[in-house]
């Protein structure tokens, strides 16, 4: 790995650990294994650097998911392989973190790609519920939007739940809560 990958990747780590302030050039090199000439080379300062792996973080995040919705497969089971893939539940998601983050929500260019990568899953997620619907899937009752806000909210408070209790079953009952709900909107047989 190039060095300014090297500095990119420690930096997503350290924000995803410590937030924005607990990350510090001087750690950034260490972890990195760079120098300050090295990353002040690659990297304008801190801000430019936290953006090249906040970019990053969003990229790989929208990655992962653009990889369990273009599956082949009914709607409801790229959506549940989305919810249910592997993911740290304790650790939480690099990109949510970030929204707790006051230095990163308070400055605008810091602040675009997490906004950008969680309008772009709720638009993917809405899309998709739509295709169900279109296809006889789901029922005409279900609000695509309104339920892709909801199952973007089910992960994330999820991962604020499972670190509140210890416990990464928590943010699977509520993976699976969020896919029951989903399956009751699907169209009743006649005779059911």
């Amino acid at each position: 790995m190039d060095t300014r990958r090297r500095l990119i990747e420690s930096t997503r780590e350290l924000l995803w650990e410590r937030g924005y302030v607990g990350t510090s050039p001087k750690a950034i090199q260490e972890r990195s294994g760079a120098g300050q000439g090295s990353m002040y080379h690659h990297f304008r300062g801190k801000p430019d650097l936290a953006l090249a792996a906040i970019r990053a973080s969003a990229d790989e995040m929208r990655a992962r998911a653009e990889a369990a919705f273009d599956e082949p497969g009914p709607v409801v089971g790229r959506v549940a392989a989305y919810l249910r893939r592997e993911r740290d539940a304790l650790k939480g998601c690099p990109v949510g973190r970030l929204t707790q983050d006051p230095d990163v929500m308070a400055d605008p260019k810091l602040r675009a790609p997490v906004e950008e990568t969680f309008a772009r899953l709720t638009g993917r997620l809405a899309g998709l519920l739509a295709e169900g619907q279109a296809d006889g899937e789901l029922g005409t009752g279900l609000d695509p939007s309104a339920t892709a806000t909801a199952l973007v909210a089910v992960l994330q408070g999820g991962y604020v739940l499972a670190r509140a209790a210890a416990s990464a079953e928590v943010y699977a009952h509520a993976v699976d809560g969020a896919l029951a709900l989903l399956a009751a909107a699907a169209p009743r047989e006649e005779g059911r």
